[in-house]
């Protein structure tokens, strides 16, 4: 046995990134992400730049406006005297609760106004306020 013919027992340590990546590492062929000292951002940083701004779109979407009523459906489903307020309208049926909260109710003057009525809790328009006390009518 010749000194070239021995074996060593240790294992020669690896300094490289190793096999299994082809000739251009996963960089792709050209461009500048694949050139050394690249550092692209993140893109949810340009995102997160913007989002104070962004605070317009859809905020404070539980504030939703009051649902209108016309004097016609008034007429309807009320009679002469009677007390209209959210809860006889949802008692009625006219309104939904959303949130477990009742809606605010606000009177439109759309139609003609015959009978008299009392306004409880209800935002009321200037047109509509005037056919309301000249039926005699209540506001509250």
């Amino acid at each position: 046995m010749q000194i070239h013919e021995l074996k060593t027992n240790f294992k020669k340590a690896k300094r490289t990134r190793g096999g299994k990546k082809g000739t251009y590492c996963g960089r792709g062929m050209k461009g500048q992400h694949s050139r050394a000292g690249t550092r692209f951002q993140p893109m949810i940083r340009n995102w997160l730049d913007k989002y104070h701004k962004m605070r317009g779109w859809q905020f404070n979407i539980r504030d939703k406006k009051s649902v209108t009523f016309s004097f016609t459906k008034l007429e309807k489903n009320f009679e002469q005297g009677n007390t209209i307020s959210p809860e006889t309208l949802y008692e009625k049926g006219l309104i939904t609760k959303s949130d477990l909260k009742k809606p605010k109710v606000k009177i439109l003057a759309k139609g003609e106004l015959t009978k008299s009525f009392i306004f409880e809790n209800c935002e009321v328009s200037k047109k509509a306020k005037e056919i309301i006390e000249k039926q005699k009518g209540e506001i509250k």
